[in-house]
C-alpha cells in the first residue's frame, strides 16, 4: 500500500507533468471506451466545468454526452460539515456513486474523473476524507504531495480515519445523496476508493446495506486487517455489495495472501467479487500518480464501469 518507501521509489522516478494524462483520460472517455458498460444512452465525458455551472460532453463541441452540472457542496455529518465536490447529469435523476479519494485527498485529478464518470449517467460526490482537519484541496496535485512531505502531513488526519469515523461519513453522504434530486433513490448507490479509500468502500456498504449495491477498491490498501473484527474483509457479510478488488502487482508482491483471503471472504459471505491483480503499481488508476498506467487504468475502469452497470 501507499507508504514512505514507496513514495521514495516515487521520488526517484522524477516529476511528471499529468496534464499529458489529463487530456488523453478525458479522450479517451469522450471516444466512448466505456460506452458499453455505462446505463443506456448515457456516454461521454467532461474536462472542465465550472461550479454551479454546465457544460456539454466532451469530445464534440456540440456535446455528444449528457451535459453536465457541478457544485462544491458541504454535508453536516455528526462530526462536523464535509465538504465534497458533486457532479451529475443535467437532467434526470440516476444512481449515485460516492468517491474515497487517495492519501493525497480531493483535488484537481479527482473531479476530472468523477466527470467522466458522471458523464456515464451518474450523480457522483467525492469527499474530503479529511475535512474533520482542514478543507480540501490540501494538496494541487500528487507532485505538490510528494514535494511537500505529503505523509507527514497528512498522519495525524489519516489517524481519525477508523472504520467507525467513515462509517458515520457514509451514512450522511448517502442520506444528503438521497435528498438530491438527481439521484434516483430506486436504485442502488455505488462506491469506489482509491489507496487509503479502498477499506471506505466496504466500510460504506457495511453502513448502508440497504442502499449501497456495488464497491470498487482501486489498489486498496488495509483490506485485510488480521485481528480486527472491523477489518473490510471481516464486515463482507454485513453488506449486500458486489464488489471489485483490482490489486496491484507490487502489493500483490508484498502481501500475497491478500487476494486468497478476499475472495473466501467474499465466497463465504455469499458476496459476488471480482479479486485481480493487475499488472501496474500501486497507484497506476489515479491520472496525477507519478505510476499512471493508461492501459491497466482503462482496464480498471471498464471493470468498474461494468460492476455498476450491472449492479445499480
Amino acid at each position: 500500500m501507499c507508504d514512505t518507501p514507496m513514495l521514495n521509489e516515487w521520488l526517484r522516478k522524477g516529476r511528471r507533468d499529468w496534464s499529458v494524462n489529463r487530456r488523453r483520460f478525458v479522450a479517451l472517455g469522450a471516444a466512448g471506451i466505456v460506452a458499453a458498460c455505462a446505463p443506456a444512452g448515457q456516454s461521454g465525458a467532461m474536462e472542465r466545468g465550472s461550479a454551479q455551472g454546465e457544460t456539454g460532453g466532451a469530445g464534440d463541441p456540440q456535446g455528444d454526452g449528457p451535459a453536465l452540472v457541478e457544485d462544491h457542496v458541504t454535508i453536516e455529518t455528526a462530526d462536523g460539515t464535509m465538504d465534497a465536490f458533486f457532479v451529475r447529469p443535467a437532467e434526470g435523476s440516476h444512481p449515485a456513486i460516492l468517491t474515497g479519494p487517495d492519501i493525497a485527498g480531493l483535488r484537481e485529478a479527482f473531479e476530472v474523473m468523477a466527470r467522466r464518470l458522471a458523464g456515464q449517467g451518474y450523480a457522483v460526490l467525492v469527499a474530503n476524507p479529511y475535512y474533520r482537519d482542514t478543507p480540501a484541496p490540501q494538496f494541487t496535485d500528487f507532485d505538490d504531495f510528494r514535494a511537500n512531505d505529503g505523509f507527514q502531513a497528512v498522519r495525524p488526519w489519516r489517524e481519525k480515519l477508523t472504520a467507525d469515523a467513515i462509517m458515520r461519513d457514509a451514512t450522511a453522504a448517502v442520506g444528503w445523496l438521497d435528498a438530491q434530486g438527481a439521484v434516483d433513490t430506486a436504485r442502488g448507490v455505488g462506491t469506489h476508493g482509491y489507496c487509503m479509500g479502498g477499506p471506505f468502500t466496504v466500510w460504506t456498504a457495511a453502513a448502508v446495506p440497504g442502499r449501497v449495491r456495488a464497491a470498487a477498491s482501486l489498489h486498496g490498501g488495509g483490506l485485510v486487517r488480521e485481528g480486527d473484527p472491523q477489518s473490510p474483509h471481516a464486515l463482507l457479510g454485513d453488506t449486500q455489495a458486489s464488489y471489485l478488488v483490482a490489486i496491484g502487482q507490487n502489493d500483490d508482491a508484498q502481501a500475497p495472501e491478500v487476494k486468497t483471503v478476499l475472495r473466501e471472504a467474499a465466497d463465504a459471505a455469499g458476496r459476488p467479487a471480482e479479486v485481480d491483480v493487475y499488472a501496474a503499481d500501486h497507484g497506476w488508476t489515479v491520472i496525477d500518480s507519478p505510476v499512471y498506467d493508461e492501459a491497466e487504468a482503462e482496464r480498471a475502469w471498464t471493470a468498474m464501469s461494468a460492476l455498476f452497470g450491472r449492479a445499480l
